[in-house]
């Protein structure tokens, strides 16, 4: 459990301090230098104060400390300060059930006849039983208290791994959603956990169903997809690999390194839970409508999805042409400070819509957007860095990128969204162009995952999302968008990251949408 306990007293103590010896230094350089020196050594000092400031000053009451408390898996104490930005209705998906521990169960879906109370360990086999019951029955839960999906209703995908602490918050966000009650939304797993599936069941708000990724690490632990004995260690040279006869020894990446089941169990993923979507659910046949496609720690507004329909209507009469809708984008990539070169006190106004909070040091560089642009949406070019969270698109469109399944499957980088890039560079006959909003209502809350070895959950950046969104309320659901053209790019053919050069991933990849037998 870690705490961060910060007054608003001691960040002005420091702030003090460091005015007082910024001072005395520009004083000191203007008697050296001269005035024009001078002046263009405090707007510098100005600019990186208040950026200072921006991504290191919390947003605390007058009286009262602001006290954050995690735990591993992300459950709050009673009593904790974050429940106050949550209403009293959703703290079951954060605080911990009083009457019992929480255990894993193999729990088969629709089966309620089975000892809640007895802990049950799987092994893999079972747990391939338990994914193929799921998959095949395609339970569709609260749909009695819903009604059946509307063509002008709203799917939604969350892909989930076994971040659950990220999950809760995500699932908070959610609720709290105009509209909800409309959607239907899917979670798309790849690793089965009885913790996980019962927060899900806890979902009152809207439809759900739960899919299963079926050729995960978890189910194949020694064998392909995942890490067999035989396979070539990562590093090892392809000279070694061969004498070593390892089985993939032939097939490094473009950078000689050897695949990991870990990373490539991602884009596997993604591309399997599209296909699922669009061509093998029973509940989406005659669904055309858009599919919003999350992951397990994004948080939404609450108007994303009056954004969305926004949106669609919006693309139809401006940009017919348009794939893609965008809802969000990486707090450490929105360069909401780009007009401080013309005037920067206006910048320094349109801050005080939102609030800045001292984060730890993982997170300094996280800054929370401005909502000046609340009501603007921008026509771009699909950028796989930029435009990947919170992306939506129907099955027209994936039809398009199925029929491009080579390029996908082939292209040597672990990254879905960089093969996704790959596509639409060099297969498509006219590049993806998005549609994406400025002042995003989908936001990035999570920093573990495949790429970070250490635990890293920290409340300090939901807290920060938290506030901006409470802070905003008054910008969200504009009536209409206003929509400009974003600078179009030359087109660049990018080298991938690698770690897709393994034979029998590019054949899985191409197996997983029908694509060879």
């Amino acid at each position: 459990m870690s705490h961060i306990v910060v007054t608003k007293e001691s960040c002005r103590r420091m702030a003090k301090d460091v005015a007082r010896a910024l001072r005395q230094k520009v004083v000191s350089l203007c008697r050296r230098l001269g005035i024009g020196v001078c002046l263009r050594t405090l707007v510098l000092i100005f600019c990186l104060t208040f950026f200072w400031v921006q991504m290191h000053m919390f947003d605390v009451s007058d009286n009262d400390a602001l006290q954050i408390l995690t735990k591993p898996d992300g459950l709050l104490d009673a009593n904790d300060s974050m429940l106050q930005l949550v209403p009293q209705r959703l703290h079951k998906f954060l605080v911990s059930p009083p009457q019992r521990d929480r255990l894993h169960q193999a729990i088969l879906p629709g089966n309620s006849s089975l000892d809640h109370s007895v802990p049950i360990s799987l092994n893999a086999s079972e747990i391939r039983q338990l994914i193929d019951q799921y998959n095949v029955r395609q339970t569709v839960f609260n749909e009695e208290f819903y009604g059946p999906l509307q063509n002008d209703s709203l799917v939604i995908v969350i892909q989930v791994h076994t971040r659950i602490m990220y999950l809760r918050h995500t699932i908070v966000s959610l609720a709290q959603a105009q509209g909800i009650e409309n959607v239907l939304l899917i979670f798309s797993h790849d690793h089965y956990d009885e913790q996980i599936n019962e927060l899900i069941r806890m979902i009152d708000f809207c439809k759900t169903m739960q899919i299963f990724y079926p050729y995960s690490i978890q189910t194949h632990p020694n064998t392909f997809p995942g890490e067999s004995p035989e396979d070539c260690p990562r590093d090892i040279l392809k000279s070694d690999a061969i004498k070593r006869n390892c089985v993939n020894a032939m097939h490094p990446d473009q950078y000689g390194h050897y695949r990991e089941a870990k990373f490539t169990q991602t884009k596997h993923h993604w591309w399997w839970k599209a296909n699922r979507v669009f061509k093998e659910l029973d509940i989406l046949s005659n669904y055309s409508g858009p599919v919003l496609f999350l992951e397990d720690d994004h948080f939404v507004a609450e108007d994303f999805i009056y954004m969305l329909k926004l949106m669609e209507r919006t693309a139809s009469v401006v940009c017919p042409q348009c794939s893609i809708l965008s809802l969000g984008t990486y707090l450490k990539t929105y360069n909401f400070y780009g007009e401080a070169k013309k005037d920067i006190l206006k910048v320094i106004r349109r801050q005080q819509i939102f609030a800045a909070e001292l984060t730890p040091p993982s997170w300094s560089f996280k800054i929370v957007p401005s909502f000046t642009h609340y009501n603007k949406a921008e026509i771009s070019q699909w950028i796989s860095s930029k435009h990947n969270m919170g992306m939506a698109y129907n099955r027209t469109v994936w039809e398009q990128i199925v029929n491009c399944a080579d390029t996908f499957c082939n292209y040597d980088d672990y990254n879905w969204d960089w093969s996704l890039q790959s596509v639409s560079n060099n297969c498509l006959s006219h590049e993806f162009k998005t549609l994406v909003l400025k002042a995003p209502r989908v936001f990035h809350i999570g920093e573990c995952g495949v790429h970070h070895k250490k635990s890293c959950f920290d409340m300090a950046l939901i807290v920060k999302v938290q506030k901006l969104l409470n802070s905003v309320t008054k910008y969200l659901f504009p009536k209409k968008l206003e929509v400009s053209y974003g600078p179009v790019k030359k087109k660049v053919l990018r080298k991938g990251n690698g770690g897709w050069g393994d034979v029998r991933d590019h054949k899985l990849c191409l197996r997983l949408v029908n694509r060879i037998t």
